[in-house]
């Protein structure tokens, strides 16, 4: 990290009509720097949560990725898409109507582990190929189905007379959104079409925690950024802490084990991750593993630096 590089994570409230690499590329002119990346795609549609990592942070934008997320979703019944939302060309119509409580138990129904085939508009890829740029070219190949899980989802609304509603969820990495309501029109025998899509939370972060671009650059032209930043440690909050000594500190940094006298609240199972800190600042997350000589000792498992 350069002298006087911001590091830290700064929670976006991505704007509708912007990618995620849309939002990321703004804010490297309006910070003035390049090391810049991005926890979990949105698509242009949706708004929400959108984790940017700055600095060394941009090494826990794995982590973020894989944290689970919650929607709001807005659906209408009635027609279906090639992109499986209200961006794509429609490719059926259906005159079936569904009752409120058909469309509440459908929803309820989706609750839990399953398997989902990603849509061809998406980023997956498949022989090395991104199933998008297939799609545009208006080939349609087979997609393996992925093990996702949907931990909670609940109807929010629906208006029988229009076909309109909404949904919230929780979901697993890689779960697609508009798949889940492609298939929602699927079970109720009609077709369905995403139409809005809130990300509500990433990991432990909230909406409500988020900035918008406009105030983001209102901080960068008040030499105010960094106010904006959260520590690269609050994505760990759920890992327990463990302090240093200055011997353990010495050892850690240059990658070397950490013995358990060097490490106050070192966890004692296996494989166990944890917050690592010296002198109240954080180091790294740490990993406690069993030591040749037996016992467990406390290893890098990724510096931030």
């Amino acid at each position: 990290m350069q002298p006087g590089e911001l590091s830290g994570i700064l929670l976006m409230d991505k704007p509708q009509g912007f990618t995620s690499h849309d939002v990321v590329a703004k804010l490297r002119g309006v910070l003035h720097m390049k090391k810049i990346g991005h926890g979990g795609t949105l698509d242009p549609l949706a708004t929400g949560v959108l984790p940017v990592f700055l600095g060394g942070a941009t090494k826990a934008a794995d982590f973020a990725a894989a944290q689970d997320k919650e929607y709001a979703a807005g659906f209408t019944l009635g027609y279906s898409t090639d992109t499986q939302d209200v961006t794509g060309e429609t490719l059926e119509i259906s005159g079936r109507y569904a009752a409120r409580h058909a469309v509440e138990r459908a929803v309820n129904a989706m609750r839990g582990p399953q398997k989902q085939v990603p849509p061809m508009y998406s980023a997956v890829k498949v022989n090395g190929q991104k199933l998008y740029d297939l799609a545009r070219k208006g080939r349609e190949v087979e997609r393996p189905a992925r093990d996702i899980t949907v931990h909670e989802i609940e109807l929010l609304d629906f208006d029988e007379d229009a076909q309109k509603g909404r949904f919230r969820c929780v979901v697993s990495k890689g779960t697609y959104v508009r798949t889940l309501v492609h298939d929602l029109g699927e079970t109720l025998g009609t077709k369905a079409c995403l139409h809005s899509l809130v990300r509500t939370r990433a990991g432990a972060y909230a909406l409500e925690s988020c900035h918008s671009l406009a105030e983001v650059e209102r901080a960068a032209a008040e030499n105010a950024a960094p106010n904006l930043l959260l520590p690269t440690d609050s994505l760990f909050t759920a890992y327990p802490a463990v302090s240093l000594t200055d011997e353990g500190a010495e050892r850690a940094l240059r990658g070397a084990v950490v013995f358990p006298r060097m490490a106050d609240g070192m966890p004692r199972a296996e494989g166990a991750l944890c917050r690592v800190y010296h002198a109240g600042r954080f180091l790294m997350l740490g990993q406690a593993r069993t030591l040749d000589i037996g016992g467990l000792g406390l290893f890098v498992y990724k510096n931030f630096r």
